[in-house]
């Protein structure tokens, strides 16, 4: 149970954030999870949707791509809210449940394939270290170029982002919803 109300409704805001309600719905079709609770600071729900939007809409990552640096700053971060849904997201587009496995059991990865292995990695040290080995920054890189590498970065960062929100608000994975398993550290 979240620690605030969420505000999803379009009555519950001022009329000088309606416009700011009106863009969340145009760019996903509803106004909740984070965003609920980002409308409390006018303007910031919008900004972050539309960054959230370039990652997702603008980028070169792949749907799978994506969602494995987006499930493993998920699991750095303790964050079921999102994993719930997120994991869903991944199975549909066809990532493996290998790669689902090491990342929500927090397992070695050197057994998968080397973008799940890398982007784990990646994903791991930027999150555990606050910076990338660069062996593991270069096999990425060479495979895929300076901004498909910085839009992983980007990936992990804004929902390192979005973790950060709903954990401190206490959103916990929706009923029914996968959750993650706690682990130690």
């Amino acid at each position: 149970m979240p620690r605030v109300e969420l505000l999803t409704k379009k009555e519950q805001l001022p009329p000088a954030q309606h416009h700011e309600y009106d863009e969340i719905m145009g760019v996903l079709g509803n106004v909740g999870g984070p965003f609920g609770l980002l409308l409390y600071s006018p303007g910031l729900a919008e900004m972050v949707c539309k960054t959230g939007a370039h990652i997702r809409l603008e980028s070169e990552l792949t749907m799978v791509e994506r969602e494995l640096a987006l499930l493993s700053t998920l699991r750095e971060k303790d964050a079921s809210f999102e994993w719930g849904g997120h994991v869903n997201t991944a199975r549909k587009a066809g990532m493996r449940e290998e790669a689902i496995d090491v990342m929500k059991n927090d397992k070695d990865p050197s057994g998968l394939e080397p973008d799940e292995r890398d982007v784990i990695t990646f994903t791991r040290q930027l999150l555990r270290k606050n910076k990338v080995d660069q062996t593991v920054f270069d096999a990425l890189q060479s495979r895929h170029g300076t901004r498909w590498v910085l839009e992983i970065a980007a990936t992990i960062g804004q929902y390192q982002y979005i973790s950060a929100v709903n954990n401190a608000f206490g959103m916990e994975a929706r009923e029914g919803a996968e959750s993650l398993p706690p682990i130690a550290r």
